[in-house]
């Protein structure tokens, strides 16, 4: 018999209530937190709070815990770096593990060029950061080109990318010169999906944007806090032509959907198109604070001093990172795209005739369901996504997050298994009955 959570309170419990309230008391009100859950320890896809609930998470703390929450050999490898090293600053000195790790990313040569390098920060922000002022060095050009619902962050620069959400933005202007094109939808757009996308960017170059001045485009080979949005297998190579045409750099920010998330180590891989530079982060290190922006030596030129971090590439970290690797290419990635087709298809079959059920896509265990008011009209469900994802926690301890405006995430730790998978489609076949009335086919 499967696993399945336990509730043994009313969430949040009572433990959990003075917890979240003395939180609440002190830390910036700015930080979301739509769940009432308060995560005391976990390990693979259960979490457990201080009042003995058990929760089935499939948000891999925003697709972070790609090898599952404390995986043995990760908490190993975090163990042994900790007792003998904790802190020296890789921006002026040198560490074993910080400079193993670059050379194992340099060797899968996720880039385009014959050598590349590796610039390590702490988060995915930051690494896209560092994106755009190498493209600005690479370049001499000024210019960026992102699209519209992508997520790169929320430092300046990066939040200069993200065109997400208006409250991520608003207050926080002048912000830098970026022009947002369409992001190619085939649920939305239909066959035609890549041409109005690159329509669009055909439009901008001519009105807006000299692509003279353009120094890197940011694109996310599978649009994350956008809906889980999965582009036509066209778009990138065409643009990565249209890089090429006309000397502009193509950035990959892989901070959600790499690191085997799509059941390969990098998205790109399902097209084969390389970028110039590449953006990684949250699954990189299974949940400790890591992130890497690579790019050729050609490009990656800068000089000393013109960029660094004192805690990027943390020794700690680096480690988690390489014990995270090890199981990425030993059997996670592949397991990543096993368990992701059967989720994918469990879910179209018990759930891809449901009124309220517009479209189910994904690559690997990076899946998103997209909720209607009818199917016909596409009319989005917001109400409905919101509702779904409070009452498959609330009655049944499914952890799970909205993406888009009216879409879920399914993006559990690459350890899940095909019972919990099955699991969680049980839940969401309740709570989605539960709340519109109308049962799956």
């Amino acid at each position: 018999m499967s696993r399945r959570p336990l509730l043994r309170t009313a969430l949040p419990g009572p433990i959990a209530r003075d917890l979240i309230q003395r939180s609440d008391a002190s830390v910036s009100p700015s930080y979301t937190r739509d769940h009432p859950l308060v995560a005391e320890r976990a390990q693979g896809l259960w979490i457990t709070d201080p009042d003995g609930n058990e929760f089935l998470d499939f948000s891999a703390g925003i697709a972070v815990t790609s090898t599952g929450h404390c995986h043995p050999k990760v908490v190993a490898a975090v163990v042994e770096q900790s007792s003998k090293l904790l802190h020296m600053s890789g921006t002026d000195f040198y560490y074993p593990v910080q400079g193993r790790l670059a050379q194992r990313l340099v060797a899968m040569q996720p880039v385009r060029g014959d050598k590349c390098r590796v610039y390590f920060g702490n988060s995915g922000t930051e690494a896209n950061e560092a994106a755009m002022k190498l493209a600005r060095w690479a370049t001499g050009r000024t210019q960026f080109i992102a699209f519209i619902d992508s997520f790169h962050g929320r430092t300046m620069g990066a939040l200069s990318l993200t065109a997400s959400k208006v409250r991520q933005r608003e207050g926080f202007g002048p912000l830098l010169p970026v022009t947002h094109s369409v992001y190619p939808d085939p649920y939305r757009m239909g066959a035609r999906a890549t041409d109005i996308a690159m329509d669009h960017l055909a439009i901008l170059f001519r009105t807006i944007v000299d692509p003279k001045s353009v120094a890197a485009i940011f694109v996310e080979p599978v649009q994350g806090e956008g809906g889980y949005i999965v582009p036509p297998s066209d778009f990138l190579p065409r643009l990565r032509a249209l890089c090429d045409e006309h000397g502009i750099l193509l950035v990959f920010d892989e901070v959600q959907a790499g690191m085997g998330r799509t059941g390969k180590m990098f998205a790109w891989e399902h097209t084969g198109v390389k970028p110039d530079i590449l953006t990684l982060a949250k699954g990189i290190a299974s949940g400790l604070p890591l992130s890497a922006t690579i790019a050729s030596e050609t490009v990656m030129n800068w000089k000393p001093g013109a960029h660094a971090s004192t805690f990027g590439g943390n020794p700690v970290a680096c480690a988690a990172a390489h014990a995270t690797l090890d199981l990425l290419e030993g059997e996670l990635v592949a397991q990543s795209a096993s368990v992701g087709n059967f989720l994918l298809a469990l879910l179209r079959e018990r759930l891809g005739s449901h009124p309220n059920v517009g479209d189910i896509r994904g690559l690997g265990l990076m899946i998103g369901i997209e909720l209607v008011t009818d199917r016909s009209t596409k009319e989005r469900a917001i109400e409905l996504r919101n509702n779904l994802v409070m009452d498959a926690f609330h009655r049944h301890g499914l952890v799970i997050l909205g993406c888009g405006q009216n879409s879920i995430r399914l993006c559990p730790g690459l350890v899940c298994t095909e019972d919990e998978a099955r699991v969680c489609v049980d839940i969401l076949v309740d709570s989605l009955a539960h709340l519109t009335g109308a049962a799956h086919a």
